[in-house]
């Protein structure tokens, strides 16, 4: 699923489940097998880190058997970037969508990505990790990996937009400002947990979100806005 689709699905969500194959046959098992991997070793040591060989190793394969199925070492570092994406959606924002649209999605959206970040704290956050290693390196990888969190940002973002419009925020709230401090929290909590580890930053983090819903949001929901954006549809 192309990242793009989220907005899609945060337009219209109804019938909407992750995009998972069920009946792989055995070229795509074995695929998802080194893409397993691929995932752990990418969270350890880092896409950079990333090689046919190394993957070769830990999966007992040939070199030329990892090679098959990916072809490039860059092409197995962007699949191991949507590969990370597309279950960070599955994860985060496909439970969101059962909600109903306003802050009760806005609200499963940062329970969820929570969640995530409580694995994370342990494993790394190849979102992350890739940033450090490709912000100032123009490529294909570096591409895949900004439209991935542009794609996550601009649903987050979307959702902030849809509460406002169904009157859960402020009429004078900054969409964008709670999109991107909503975003900050959860970067400063990586920080905080996984490089200093302060005990005490995941209730840190609750706490700002808090702060950001008590900023923002109304204490008295108001009536939908009007909008040719917002459909007269329940979803």
């Amino acid at each position: 699923m192309p990242p793009t689709s989220l907005l899609t699905i945060l337009a219209d969500p109804a019938g909407q489940t992750p995009a998972r194959s069920r009946g792989l046959h055995k070229g795509q098992q074995t695929k998802q097998v080194i893409l397993e991997a691929a995932l752990v070793l990418a969270s350890q040591i880092g896409l950079e880190g990333l090689s046919i060989g190394a993957l070769a190793e830990v999966t007992h394969m040939s070199k030329s058997g990892v090679f098959a199925h990916f072809g490039s070492r860059e092409e197995l570092q962007i699949s191991v970037i949507r590969e990370y994406y597309s279950r960070f959606a599955d994860e985060v924002f496909y439970p969101a969508m059962q909600l109903p649209r306003g802050l009760p999605r806005v609200k499963a959206l940062f329970d969820n990505w929570m969640q995530r970040v409580a694995v994370e704290i342990q494993s790394g956050c190849i979102f992350i990790s890739g940033a450090v290693e490709f912000d100032d390196r123009p490529g294909p990888v570096r591409d895949a990996l900004a439209s991935s969190v542009q794609a996550w940002l601009a649903a987050l973002y979307r959702a902030v937009v849809q509460a406002k419009q169904e009157g859960h925020l402020l009429p004078t709230a900054d969409e964008e400002q709670m999109a991107f401090e909503i975003h900050a929290l959860i970067l400063a909590l990586h920080y905080e947990a996984r490089f200093l580890q302060n005990p005490r930053s995941v209730g840190r983090a609750h706490r700002g979100f808090d702060n950001i819903l008590a900023r923002y949001g109304q204490a008295e929901p108001t009536p939908p806005l009007s909008t040719p954006s917002h459909p007269s549809s329940k979803e």
